[in-house]
């Protein structure tokens, strides 16, 4: 069981965990760990250069069930908030691309929890993931051309059709993880534009509806192997009841909004990617941790000037620094997720802090090891070129790091800060 103590300082009052993994833990981390060196390693420089959607690895990891609903179910309800970055941290030092191929889903399941009621919960959930020998597919659609940080400037709209009790949705979507390839997408528009963001709600788009089709493909810097495309939607009608929340507690928080009073509830977009950001996290501190061992085995055995290179104090304290900024990303991302677990509110954007480090670090350790292997490290002859690609979305998706430090001021000085 976790351990709790008061912290009592002037500028804060969390309770803090102690972050000994538990054997139930331990068994998660190694399991996902030999998933990750014996089936997406070996299997990551191809999907990479395919840049195509590793389905044979997917079905892999639902057959073993480690791509399913019960899956992440499990890791949520996690008191300690720990089994969900701790099996993200091994998947993504398989592979940042196969990675995000097989959690790309759960974001899509964060925001119909998110935005959700227990009944659709249950309803949809299980067809986001599907079964072990048939795997399905969920897209989460937020970003647009013109709307990515700035959520308030969303085009795609809904309009209820009462005599048919259907929304019909218009607009494009852009930057969707499995969009247009998925089976379920749950997609952000707006109902009233006058009311700007705090007027979108959330949409769950069922299998084969028709309106609804694949736009551009994205060819990416990194993450190759995680399908991102445009989803476009033209009069795509669906049944009322996929409204997330329900239309009475729309209309309740559309006439707060008018009023001008506080609606009691987060934009739907912003409401997912608070739940989601420690997670995101933990997949950077993969990535970044993954380069370390690289660099660090590289450092032991290659020779410069008669000794091996890690007895240089240049490259001694650069694994020194990779290490150190690792093990402090994992701190905050393991913080964060038991905050969030624990319904212990983000005072300080402590969500945000996890992401923002986590991903700065990635990009920082992938670039250290980089020049740690010097001219071997620039080819493809070694992953750390591939790691360093992936890497620097994490400063860019679900938030730039500008976004992050923006959420973070606010939150610790109270300001409006833009």
């Amino acid at each position: 069981m976790i351990n709790l103590v008061r912290v009592s300082d002037q500028t804060s009052s969390a309770v803090a965990p102690s972050f000994a993994l538990t054997s139930d833990h331990l068994e998660l981390r190694d399991w996902v760990h030999t998933f990750a060196r014996d089936v997406i390693r070996p299997a990551a420089a191809e999907w990479d250069e395919r840049e195509e959607f590793p389905w044979p690895i997917v079905e892999e990891a639902a057959r073993i069930g480690l791509y399913s609903l019960d899956f992440w179910a499990t890791q949520a309800f996690d008191r300690s908030g720990l089994g969900t970055p701790v099996a993200l941290e091994e998947l993504f030092w398989g592979d940042a691309g196969i990675g995000l191929a097989i959690v790309g889903s759960a974001l899509a399941a964060a925001a119909l929890r998110a935005n959700g009621t227990d009944e659709q919960v249950g309803e949809w959930a299980p067809q986001m993931f599907g079964t072990s020998d048939r795997p399905r597919l969920a897209s989460f659609c937020s970003s647009e051309a013109d709307a990515g940080s700035d959520v308030g400037a969303m085009r795609t709209r809904a309009a209820y059709d009462q005599a048919r009790d259907e929304w019909v949705l218009n607009g494009t979507k852009t930057w969707a993880t499995n969009g247009g390839i998925a089976d379920i997408h749950v997609v952000t528009a707006v109902v009233e534009p006058e009311l700007g963001s705090r007027g979108q709600a959330s949409f769950l788009i069922p299998p084969g509806t028709p309106g609804l089709a694949q736009g551009q493909k994205f060819a990416k810097h990194g993450i190759r192997a995680s399908h991102t495309a445009e989803v476009v939607l033209t009069d795509c009608r669906i049944p009322g009841r996929c409204l997330l929340g329900g239309r009475e507690r729309l209309l309740e928080r559309l006439a707060r909004a008018r009023e001008g009073g506080a609606t009691g509830r987060v934009q739907p977009s912003m409401a997912t990617f608070e739940r989601t950001r420690p997670s995101v996290g933990a997949q950077a501190v993969g990535i970044a941790r993954a380069a370390y061992e690289c660099a660090l085995e590289y450092a032991g055995q290659r020779v410069q000037f008669g000794k091996p290179i890690v007895e240089h104090q240049a490259v001694a304290f650069a694994l020194a620094d990779m290490r150190t900024q690792i093990d402090a990303a994992r701190l905050l991302v393991w913080r964060a997720s038991w905050m969030g677990a624990n319904r212990q509110p983000f005072t300080a954007a402590e969500g945000s802090m996890s992401k923002l480090f986590a991903g700065e670090t990635a990009v920082r350790v992938t670039g250290q090891a980089m020049q740690v292997l010097g001219g071997v490290g620039f080819t493809r002859d070694f992953p750390v070129e591939r790691m360093a690609r992936d890497a620097r979305i994490y400063t860019i998706f679900e938030g730039t790091s500008e976004i992050q430090r923006l959420v973070i001021a606010r939150a610790i000085s109270g300001a409006g800060i833009r």
